[in-house]
């Protein structure tokens, strides 16, 4: 390898480096973060939870949270829906549709809120 290449990969390797090197350690939680704060407002505007959206074309719209129970509806991508409530594991979330007023269950898989961070 010429002295000309070893220099050029040497100053690449110390630029990428340099950056990981000075970078301050990171906290497992914001600096202003209440440890006995649940609600969302603990960590501010950053870590906020946005609405829910449809992440896909069309999703069913169940009677129960469960792939085999009783078909309701369709909730269309283009549809504003409400949200009442979600399973613990987030896995189904109760919903209606307010074009349709269809209420039932729709898959967390493609139904799910937008969440924010932000990187200090």
């Amino acid at each position: 390898m010429s002295a000309r290449r070893i220099a050029v990969l040497a100053a690449t390797a110390a630029a990428v480096a340099l950056p990981v090197v000075s970078a301050p350690a990171a906290n497992a939680a914001p600096a202003h973060a209440s440890s006995s704060a649940t609600s969302v407002k603990a960590y501010g505007e950053c870590d906020r939870v946005g609405p829910y959206k449809l992440h896909a074309k069309a999703v069913n719209i169940r009677s129960k949270a469960s792939a085999s129970s009783t078909k309701l509806g369709v909730l269309y991508k283009s549809h504003k829906f409400k949200v009442h409530s979600t399973t613990k594991s987030g896995s189904w979330v109760n919903i209606t549709d307010r074009k349709t007023g269809k209420r039932g269950w729709v898959s967390g898989a493609y139904v799910y809120p937008t969440v924010y961070t932000c990187l200090h």
